[in-house]
């Protein structure tokens, strides 16, 4: 297949050359790297997304359009807050259509999943600030500036007709849009089965016109019995590679899987003695999770804006504010139907390609699934407030944080599963099962690239584990065998580890850690690179819609 789609480029440079007077080689060239742009493209495999529609009323049937719309609007305000002017760069007649369809997969000109390399011809580096802050700004002029909003997750920094910094929030940035939304957001409500479902889409509203989103963010908290959900609006803050500040829209619509979502029920209660069990000093375990906290499973219809941008979220764990988790916990969505796509398509033929084959046998949904799942839980768990008087670990450790915590959710989900297989509560399970299928998803993972914090925390838990001895890789067949006691060992060394540091907020621990591990190295990229020419998908692109739920 690789060859058709080498001859068809090949053809078309010949075609150019035999009839215009241009420069053969760059002509060639051109061909060439369009070749390789459209062979990006196909490195993402497609996916429906769809669900069981007869589990929904009427009503909430008549919802999905209006938050299909709704979430179309998250697209465009990532857009502008990931490039700028989308239609000055996918308006330009030059581009092909491999460099339109790599574009929407990256929401802009460049690679996410290699480290943001520019692929489109005369576009340079991607700012570190996207585009929240202008591209010239230096990290003394924002320091400089004197208002107290300009580090709110909500504002745009610009600059004013005099050239200085100002600060922009997003409600009037984005107003014509937000109006919109909210208008969309309050039909919705008037369809609502659901009093829960009700009340947030009415909050949540009223939020986005002024981008104060507790009250919603409380009121999403409260939903229990909602079969129907919509996470929307500024949520992560990752685009921000600056300062790590500035949230980003996105949006996913969503549909409960109630049988999946019961069998997880019991494991939010058990968060709160997990918090005392931690492998660490009493001192960083003052914090406690929410009593609200809840696991539930979801087929995804819906993704749009931050959350579809390069890699595919496959769980979800909201809300971010800190006072919202210490009131009411967090909620753990676990996108059931998006899992198992990537496991089927993704995981399980990496571990053919990579794992020992007698233990091939223990990569298997269920464990990636409550590997997926407890690294959400995790993120409930453990240091929010440093113990020194420095506030959160997240202002602490500033632009260290992201993939710190990311690595912290990482290993304390395993460490979780591990817990509760000691204790009986997870039933007759075979931790092999998690402890393989976690080492599979490392290279799964980490082919996303450095360039994201879960890129960052996987590279790191790849090189502790590596010379704590926990897998050892045979030089003749380029597969790796798990230690069982040795990650185990390494595990629980690893969470220790970090842990302390969020807890000390100790940022120079953090960077060193980022700067010593969170690369690539030589060995690793010869067995990613055979990942890849055996043509296994890095990541998966969705077929969504109306038209793909079967409402059109």
């Amino acid at each position: 297949m690789k060859k058709l789609i080498l001859a068809v480029p090949i053809l078309m440079v010949a075609m150019l050359i035999a009839s215009c007077d241009c420069d053969p080689k760059a002509t060639v060239e051109a061909g060439a790297r369009i070749t390789e742009i459209e062979n990006k493209v196909n490195e993402f495999a497609t996916f429906k997304l769809t669900t069981d529609l007869s589990k929904l009323t009427e009503n909430e049937k008549q919802m999905l359009p209006l938050l299909v719309e709704a979430a179309q609007l998250m697209d465009e305000l990532f857009w502008y807050e990931a490039y700028g002017d989308k239609q000055a760069l996918c308006g330009n007649e030059a581009l092909s259509k491999a460099e339109h369809d790599f574009m929407k997969i990256n929401y802009g000109p460049w690679e996410r999943l290699n480290a943001n390399t520019p692929f489109i011809e005369g576009v340079g580096p991607k700012p570190a600030g996207a585009n929240f802050y202008p591209a010239d700004m230096t990290k003394a002029e924002f320091d400089a500036l004197e208002d107290e909003t300009k580090n709110s997750l909500y504002t745009f920094i610009r600059r004013d007709e005099n050239n200085a910094l100002k600060v922009v929030p997003y409600y009037i940035q984005f107003n014509e849009q937000v109006v919109k939304l909210s208008e969309l957001l309050k039909k919705a409500a008037v369809l609502a089965d659901d009093a829960g479902l009700k009340n947030y889409l009415e909050l949540r509203a009223e939020a986005v016109l002024t981008d104060d989103y507790q009250a919603s963010d409380m009121a999403w908290m409260d939903m229990k019995t909602n079969t129907i959900d919509m996470v929307v609006g500024p949520i992560e803050n990752y685009e921000d590679a600056l300062f790590g500040t500035k949230a980003a829209h996105e949006a996913y619509i969503l549909v409960k899987d109630q049988e999946w979502s019961e069998r997880l029920a019991k494991f939010a209660a058990l968060l709160p003695a997990l918090q005392q069990k931690l492998p660490v000093a009493d001192e960083y375990k003052q914090d406690k999770p929410g009593s609200d906290s809840d696991l539930n499973a979801y087929d995804v219809v819906y993704y749009a804006g931050d959350c579809n941008a390069g890699s595919k979220t496959i769980a979800i764990n909201l809300p971010n504010d800190e006072e919202v988790q210490q009131a009411k916990g967090s909620r753990r969505l676990q996108l059931k139907n998006a899992m198992q796509a990537k496991f089927d398509k993704i995981l399980s033929p990496i571990s053919e390609l990579i794992i020992a084959q007698d233990q091939r046998k223990h990569v298997t949904f269920d464990a990636f699934f409550a590997n997926t799942m407890f690294h959400e839980a995790a993120h409930g768990i453990g240091v929010k407030n440093t113990i020194n008087g420095k506030g959160t670990a997240r202002e602490a450790l500033g632009n260290t944080y992201s993939a710190i915590e990311e690595g912290k959710a990482d290993i304390l989900g395993l460490w979780i599963v591990t817990e509760l297989a000691s204790t009986g509560d997870m039933g007759e399970i075979d931790l092999m099962d998690n402890y393989v299928t976690f080492m599979a998803g490392i290279f799964r993972s980490v082919r996303f690239g450095v360039a994201s914090s879960h890129g960052k925390a996987n590279m790191i838990r790849f090189y502790y584990f590596q010379e704590a001895g926990a897998f050892t890789r045979d030089a003749t067949t380029g597969t790796y065998r798990i230690d069982f006691d040795k990650m185990q060992e390494a595990m629980n060394a690893l969470a220790h580890d970090i842990l302390v540091m969020q807890g000390d907020g100790n940022r120079v621990a953090a960077q060193k850690v980022l700067d010593e591990m969170g690369s690539i190295r030589k060995e690793l990229q010869t067995d990613l690179d055979r990942i890849s020419e055996a043509g296994i998908p890095r990541d998966i692109v969705f077929e969504q819609g109306l038209k793909a739920m079967g409402l059109e």
